[in-house]
């Protein structure tokens, strides 16, 4: 019935799925730079970003079309923190951008739920942007002391865990 919103929903999935990536890259890094309330927020997101993933998946599915598990763009190797988050807004502002043209084409073709759908998600994304951009403001009004206190706060976590598997290694 709707099966051209079936490309720019696939699309979306192949966005998200990238997303997930960098995310999950980043958090990675972080994590090991002893970075964790970043870490958290990059992996927080990933997790948010494959939920996106599953919705857009069951409307494909509804729609009676196949969903194409694939990434649109290479993972970027980032280690610096400043550049993760400058790419992390890249990423939701134009994913932004995109799901607001996907809504509207899906519109044209009188698909309003996949409309809908698309429209919840630029919701999402503008308030990813919106995390990214206060790291990065707080990244620049206070510079390395920033990252330095989330290490500082990792050291007197770990510090505090008895056992031989401390968490957050």
């Amino acid at each position: 019935m709707y099966e051209k919103s079936i490309v720019p929903l696939n699309k979306a999935v192949a966005d998200e799925l990238s997303g997930v990536h960098q995310y999950m890259y980043f958090h990675f890094h972080c994590s090991d730079q002893g970075f964790d309330l970043l870490a958290n927020l990059f992996k927080k997101t990933a997790i948010e970003e494959m939920l996106h993933i599953e919705r857009l998946a069951e409307r494909i599915l509804f729609l009676k079309g196949d969903v194409e598990i694939h990434a649109s763009a290479e993972t970027e190797k980032i280690h610096d923190v400043a550049d993760m988050l400058k790419l992390a807004i890249s990423m939701e502002e134009q994913s932004t951008k995109d799901y607001n043209e996907m809504a509207i084409e899906c519109g044209s073709y009188a698909d309003s739920a996949s409309r809908k759908l698309l429209e919840e998600l630029v919701m999402d994304e503008e308030r990813h942007f919106s995390q990214f951009d206060t790291e990065l403001d707080n990244l620049k009004k206070f510079g390395e002391q920033y990252l330095a206190l989330q290490s500082i706060e990792r050291s007197k976590v770990l510090s505090t865990q008895t056992g031989a598997n401390p968490t957050n290694l």
